[in-house]
């Protein structure tokens, strides 16, 4: 028998496949938000003061020099992590130089300091997110592409509608990846740094501090102080969110099309089943629809905490740690899915074919009716196919006395009422990230 970790020790994704071996989850694990929170000191350091001392700092803050499950146990006694790890890097410092460790942390709260490592961790994981999103939006184009004019029955409300066409649909998720990109694009990650209440009064020279600490992070320069101003964190998160959920509702598609019953498409190498053998489960699009279903409630605790007392609050803040960080993990491991799904999904233009066929020509019964007002009115052409519907009668025979066969049969192909389908599917296909 192998040995285990002790109970709670650990968290390696048992239970999280949907982020788990994604390259964002390695960006966004304890360890990498301790090199962030390390990273912010050294900068602060570097920012203020003499070239020596900064260097010191710099070289004690690497993470392997520190116990990251001892800090966690220590940072319940204030609240949050900086306070101990600011203790053993002091510590680390003075052991080499004295002098130099006067400058670690020097004016700085811990909230500058980890919500500083907060945007360097999403900064980092955020262009790992957006190549994903990129390689599927390419998927998508060519599934697109290569499927302009492939009909398929459009559904609405769980039925059958009009005819569609399978590259429209992909399009329409493509666009939605294409908003998920910009979204993620367009977030600025800034730095924060106010001091104990965001005046900076600890500071000799605070607001040519506070440009050089953001760029010695790397990270954009804040106009105020966001201690109680949370909109970097709420702009990030709902930016998540919405990838998330954009991924979803190519998941939610991909999950009804490859039913056994519709077989329209299936994912190139499904899952399979502890139980039945048979099966090809469409396991990409299980894990994306999960995380869609998660990342609504992560990010509602994020726009609950933008409702922050006073200049630093109790509560608030410290209730953004972990959903955001498992918004990044949804939105990596749900983009690094999405990559695989549209790179393998494989399309049965057969079985769109079948299904076409299924209502006997009723699903064309808007174009039936523009046809048929003319002969009988608008009102009794919906009357005669509502009574075909209901009475299962073929609409051939329904309608064998009011229109000439040859041009009902025409009428009834659902092949050729697809409208702008293809035309859209070009359309969108001109945009681009």
């Amino acid at each position: 028998m192998s040995s285990a970790s002790p109970l709670g020790r650990d968290d390696v994704g048992l239970l999280t496949p949907v982020r788990t071996g994604s390259a964002v989850e390695d960006a966004t694990g304890d360890t990498a938000f301790l090199q962030a929170m390390l990273d912010a000191e050294a900068a602060l350091a570097r920012a203020l003061a003499p070239a020596d001392a900064a260097a010191v700092v710099t070289s004690a803050a690497r993470a392997g020099l520190y116990d990251v499950r001892d800090l966690a146990r220590r940072a319940r006694s204030g609240g949050n992590p900086v306070i101990p790890l600011v203790a053993d890097l002091t510590a680390a410092v003075a052991r080499t130089d004295g002098d130099a460790a006067a400058y670690v942390h020097r004016g700085a709260t811990s909230q500058d300091i980890l919500d500083t490592a907060t945007m360097l961790v999403a900064a980092r994981a955020l262009p790992l997110i957006v190549a994903d999103l990129d390689r599927t939006a390419a998927e998508l184009a060519r599934l697109a592409a290569a499927h302009r004019a492939t009909p398929m029955p459009g559904r609405t409300l769980t039925q059958h509608a009009v005819p569609t066409t399978f590259g429209l649909k992909a399009a329409g998720w493509r666009s939605l990846v294409l908003d998920a990109r910009a979204r993620l694009a367009a977030v600025r990650p800034v730095a924060q740094l106010g001091g104990a209440a965001g005046t900076l009064a600890a500071f000799d020279d605070g607001i040519p501090l506070l440009a050089r600490f953001a760029a010695e992070t790397g990270l954009a320069e804040p106009d105020l102080p966001w201690h109680t101003l949370r909109t970097p964190i709420t702009d990030l998160g709902s930016a998540l969110a919405f990838a998330v959920g954009a991924l979803g509702k190519l998941a939610a598609d991909v999950l009804v099309l490859s039913r056994t019953e519709i077989g329209e498409v299936a994912e190139g190498a499904g899952g399979g089943s502890s139980a039945m053998p048979h099966k090809s489960n469409p396991v990409r699009a299980t894990l994306i629809a999960s995380a869609a279903r998660q990342a609504p409630g992560l990010a509602a605790t994020l726009l609950g905490s933008l409702a922050a007392e006073d200049e630093r609050p109790g509560g608030a803040w410290h209730a953004e740690w972990q959903p955001l960080r498992d918004l990044l993990r949804l939105a990596g491991g749900a983009a690094r899915d999405a990559a695989e799904l549209a790179s393998g999904l494989r399309v049965f233009p057969d079985r769109m074919a079948a299904n076409l066929e299924l209502t006997d020509g009723l699903i064309v019964s808007e174009r039936l009716i523009a046809a048929l007002a003319p002969v009988v009115g608008r009102a009794r052409a919906k009357e005669l196919l509502a009574e075909a519907a209901r009475a299962g009668a073929g609409l051939t025979e329904a309608l064998a006395d009011v229109l000439p066969a040859d041009h009902l049969r025409e009428l009834m192909d659902p092949t050729t009422y697809v409208g702008a389908a293809p035309a859209l599917t070009d359309r969108a296909l001109t945009r681009h990230a």
